[in-house]
């Protein structure tokens, strides 16, 4: 009866030290946030995938939104681990309250409209014309780099729409509801053969470039510090060449 009972003893035991060493487990795993610019959504979920799988105890939980949105709720002291922002503009909003950023990419605009081209657009000084356009709002880079080429260019575009992020410009045009889009290459080469790409010389005027920074009040310190080195190294620049990105 004694060596029954120490049976069950020692059963029930080692199902206390196994649930206590999946508690253990489930602790151990931290999550990563990251706030990346919208047009950085394709390139950081690879990026972030292939990061865990180097650092399975770290799960990467990305925030894609308009730079300027992202570095406004950092200044509002939205706890976060590393900021990647799509232009140095941005970047400075926030500069005393992240480490030191580094250019990881570079990016330009590109013109996207519906298949078939409905508008007939050939230029960037078509814009100009009697057509549908949309795009980023100046405070958001790709609307800063949009300025910048238009005034380049010498052509004044009378957007239909103006958007919070680079993202929200491309679905616009994509659905139909404009007959052209100003948009960065990448977002561009993602949508495939939703759209077709007008590419126009005096993108050359406006190269943004992307930082990224650990936030200093960052939950996960050497996490994302890990993350900032893994962008900057061989996965990420074979990640980020892929889709579209320029080295800084």
């Amino acid at each position: 009866m004694m060596s029954k009972l120490k049976m069950i003893a020692g059963a029930l035991l080692a199902l206390v030290l196994l649930a206590g060493c999946g508690q253990t487990g489930s602790e151990q795993q931290r999550t990563l946030t990251v706030l990346a610019a919208a047009s950085l959504t394709e390139s950081f979920d690879e990026l972030g995938a292939r990061f865990t799988a180097e650092h399975p105890d770290v799960q990467v939980q990305f925030d894609y939104q308009g730079s300027s949105t992202l570095a406004e709720q950092i200044k509002q002291g939205r706890p976060a681990d590393v900021f990647a922002s799509a232009d140095q503009k941005n970047m400075d909003k926030v500069r005393d309250l992240v480490g030191d950023p580094r250019t990881f990419a570079t990016n330009k605009l590109t013109i996207v409209v519906p298949p078939g081209n409905p508008g007939k657009i050939g230029s960037l000084a078509d814009l100009a014309g009697d057509h549908a356009v949309v795009v980023c709002a100046p405070q958001v880079p790709c609307g800063s780099a949009t300025q910048k080429v238009t005034r380049a260019a010498g052509v004044q575009v009378k957007p239909v729409s103006e958007e919070n992020d680079v993202k929200s410009v491309l679905q616009k045009v994509i659905a139909g509801e404009a007959d052209a889009g100003l948009v960065y290459v990448t977002d561009a080469k993602e949508a495939g053969q939703q759209v077709q790409v007008i590419d126009f010389p005096q993108a050359e005027q406006a190269v943004n470039d992307y930082p990224i920074a650990t936030i200093k009040a960052a939950p996960q310190s050497d996490a994302a510090a890990q993350f900032v080195e893994f962008v900057h190294g061989p996965v990420g620049r074979e990640i980020l060449t892929k889709h579209g990105f320029g080295a800084p």
